[in-house]
């Protein structure tokens, strides 16, 4: 999942609404940040395979330490108690820690097996909804509306920057995706790779400053 793990950022605004969304943004994609680290320090590997369909080109051929269940687990505890030790807010807590987990889940529901439960384990998870392209595709595109429109329903701009930068960050993501999705096959070399998946850390601030030109809306029962 790419704009799937953004849906779930966005849409978590309604569960704690106190907390920016750039940190409830940084909780889904958080392995996806942890992953190229540990591929530039070569702990984990992928290869990159020609494949026509665009998900099926990257082979995670080891992954346990950003995407093993249990070490995501671990990873959500660290980030939640992070947070929980800046911030004292609990619900922004808890919705940080399943923020993290749902990561995992939702790779789980998209890849072909090759999720590990825990380093050095030999059963591998993954539904494989990658395999059938166009409806992975419409289904991450309906959960990202989903969270568009529930952050947009408990949120309203207190500026044009509110409303500029959010739209701004709404289309870079559509137009990344489109990229990966219809555009041609990733970099060979696993450095370029990682370091450009690493730009992502970039919508973190990004979303904490778009987020900080909004407030809450009131929402009728």
């Amino acid at each position: 999942m790419f704009i799937g793990h953004y849906a779930v950022g966005l849409a978590s605004k309604k569960l704690a609404p106190r907390a920016s969304l750039g940190a409830l943004i940084a909780a889904p994609i958080l392995l996806d940040l942890l992953w190229p680290i540990f591929l530039l320090l070569g702990w984990e590997h992928v290869s990159v395979e020609p494949n026509s369909n665009p998900f099926l080109r990257l082979s995670f051929d080891s992954y346990p330490i950003s995407h093993g269940l249990l070490a995501v687990a671990g990873w959500a505890t660290l980030f939640a108690a992070l947070y929980y030790g800046f911030t004292r807010y609990v619900p922004g807590t808890i919705v940080i820690w399943l923020g993290v987990i749902s990561h995992w889940v939702m790779d789980y529901i998209v890849h072909r097996p090759d999720l590990p439960l825990y380093a050095g384990g030999s059963r591998m998870m993954g539904l494989g909804l990658w395999n059938h392209r166009w409806v992975a595709i419409a289904v991450e595109a309906a959960l990202f509306a989903v969270g568009i429109w529930i952050y947009q329903r408990q949120t309203k701009a207190k500026d044009k920057v509110g409303t500029y930068a959010f739209w701004g960050f709404v289309v870079l993501l559509l137009a990344a995706y489109a990229g990966a999705t219809f555009g041609p096959a990733p970099p060979a070399s696993i450095k370029k790779l990682a370091i450009a998946t690493l730009c992502a850390a970039l919508l973190i601030p990004w979303a904490w400053w778009l987020d900080s030109h909004r407030e809450a809306r009131e929402v009728a029962p």
